[in-house]
């Protein structure tokens, strides 16, 4: 996605073996008799996927509510290349902490206005330039859960 992994996160997903539904993500403490979550570097959601009928309801960043649809469309072999991987999408990832929709929108109705007082703020945080309709499967990664987890957490 881009996001740094600095917020909770969870994959919501049928477990055939329980019938019931689980949270695999970075469990909360705080919520973990309300909301209990397996932790996604423990977890592979891989298994999960095979037996899942449909879209799986991913959400980023609780206080943000970036909810996502993903779904698995097949299980072929192997060609070589990386895999998992990504086949399509739309749209840039947007930015990390801009506000969840609200925010994003709003951040959207700034870039695009020159002259609004904010505009020149907002580019210089989001990087100097953003292109909301940017999007490669190319540049989709799928990495180790542990191994972003130290990345976004190594300073904690």
């Amino acid at each position: 996605m881009g996001w740094q992994d600095c917020h909770l996160h969870e994959f919501t997903l049928f477990d055939s073996k329980t019938e019931q539904m689980t949270r695999i993500g970075i469990p909360d403490e705080e919520f973990s008799g309300q909301r209990p979550c397996s932790a996604g570097w423990e977890v592979p959601i891989a298994g999960y996927l095979e037996h899942w009928p449909g879209p799986v309801r991913y959400l980023y960043d609780f206080g943000d509510s970036w909810q996502h649809s993903l779904e698995l469309e097949d299980i072929g072999p192997s060609d070589g290349g990386p895999y998992p991987r990504c086949l399509a999408g739309a749209g840039a990832c947007p930015p990390e902490d801009v506000g969840g929709t609200p925010g994003y929108l709003e951040f959207l109705a700034v870039i695009r206005d020159p002259r609004h007082p904010e505009h020149d703020a907002m580019l210089e945080w989001v990087g100097d330039s953003f292109d909301p309709g940017a999007f490669s499967p190319d540049l989709i990664l799928f990495e180790d859960p542990r191994a972003r987890w130290q990345i976004a957490f190594e300073d904690l």
